[in-house]
């Protein structure tokens, strides 16, 4: 089956970004000419949900309990048969869309934007580090190579999103990436632009590493002896 716009689901955790959220969504529609189902689970103070039921957006409105918490919910609402994650502050490009909806059916389970593969120059560099690094230690653990596990930006096939329990909450874009590479789906790596973001990042990069970090082991241990 060849899928079109029309069975594409764009979903994403949104909190406080009102100077961001109506670009996105407006970059969606464009991309998409108004065809793809749009998800945001939100916890936002701010006008974010207002700006995203503005612009045809599905809000599932949810008490702030992290980055994991909202992006599960939100890949797990749509009905429909592919599901893009990405974020709600501008850095993701969605004029690439076509391309990930067009490896989907080309046979991939998962396609995952890669920042890395161009140098991600919009991205601090101690991120850039830290994410290198992920990538690292989960090639090591999984045996297999990755170069970006913490992306924000991937397509899957809904059903892969509801086959496979996700247990983790800051951590969770890699554990997005780790169980399906680690259970044989077809996972398609794609080089994707990356832009400096709008409005201010909510992660602590310290704390938040160490407990992407964690998540990484975890869930490749997981994977490797009990599943």
């Amino acid at each position: 089956m060849s899928y079109t716009f029309d069975d594409l689901a764009v979903v994403m955790g949104t909190y406080n970004e009102e100077e961001a959220i109506g670009t996105v969504l407006s970059d969606i529609d464009e991309v998409t000419d108004g065809k793809a189902e749009v998800v945001c689970v939100d916890g936002s103070s701010d006008r974010t949900p207002e700006i995203a039921r503005e612009h045809g957006a599905t809000v599932v409105r949810q008490q702030p309990q992290g980055y994991g918490v909202a992006v599960r919910e939100a890949v797990l609402t749509p009905n429909r048969p592919v599901v893009v994650t990405t974020d709600c502050d501008d850095t993701y490009p969605m004029e690439q869309l076509p391309e990930f909806l067009e490896e989907i059916n080309a046979g991939a389970d998962v396609v995952s934007g890669d920042r890395l593969y161009h140098g991600a120059e919009a991205m601090p560099a101690f991120n850039r580090f830290g994410n290198a690094t992920f990538a690292a230690i989960a090639s090591v653990l999984m045996g297999t190579r990755v170069h970006d596990t913490t992306t924000g930006m991937r397509a899957y096939r809904r059903e892969l999103l509801h086959d496979i329990e996700w247990t983790e909450n800051t951590g969770l874009s890699a554990e997005l990436l780790i169980r399906p590479v680690m259970r044989d789906y077809e996972v398609k790596e794609v080089p994707i632009a990356y832009r400096e973001r709008a409005g201010e990042t909510k992660l602590d990069p310290i704390q938040g590493g160490a407990e992407i970090a964690k998540s990484i082991v975890k869930v490749c241990l997981e994977e490797r002896f009990s599943f």
